[in-house]
Order: structure tokens, then C-alpha cells, then sequence
């Protein structure tokens, strides 16, 4: 099975076993266009933030162009999940 044809749910769980960034880029390119659902653009920030930090640049390019159309409450939201989702991975 193709990281296309995953759920956020299992991308979730395949990037928290091995810490793979290019599945958490995926996900957040699933929040940042609404693949999954609706278009969640702090959730999107949240998982490239996290796909940045392990070492993925498109993930850091992406992560800039969202903060473009996001307030600073929206990132400040996002940043806090993003170090959440982080402290109850290790």
C-alpha cells in the first residue's frame, strides 16, 4: 500500500513507529488540502513543523507559505500540538 492510499490516521501511526518525514509531510499536505476532509491549516502547520524537525526541506518550505495565511494565534495553536504530539511520541 501507497502513502497515498494511507488514512491521516495510519500515516500517524507509520511516521510515530519509525519517525518517517516524509509520511508526516504527507499528512500535512492531507490537512493543508482537505484530502482527508475539511482543510485544517494548523493541523497542516502542525505535521510540517514536526516533518521539518526530522529533517524534511520541502516540509520547511510549506510550513512558510501556510504561516502566510495564518494568524499568529493559529500558529502559536499549532506550534503547541506539534510540541504535544512530539513529548507523547518519546
Amino acid at each position: 500500500m501507497s502513502r497515498m492510499d494511507m488514512s491521516s490516521r495510519e500515516i500517524v501511526e507509520y511516521a510515530a513507529q519509525g519517525g518517517q518525514h516524509d509520511a508526516l509531510f504527507e499528512l500535512g499536505l492531507s490537512y493543508c488540502t482537505g484530502r482527508d476532509g475539511t482543510i485544517d491549516l494548523v493541523e497542516a502547520h502542525k505535521w510540517f513543523n514536526i516533518a521539518a524537525m526530522r529533517g524534511n526541506d520541502e516540509a520547511k518550505r510549506y510550513r512558510l507559505e501556510l504561516a502566510r495565511d495564518m494568524t499568529r494565534a493559529e500558529i502559536t495553536q499549532a506550534q503547541r500540538l506539534a510540541r504535544e504530539w512530539l513529548s507523547s511520541v518519546h
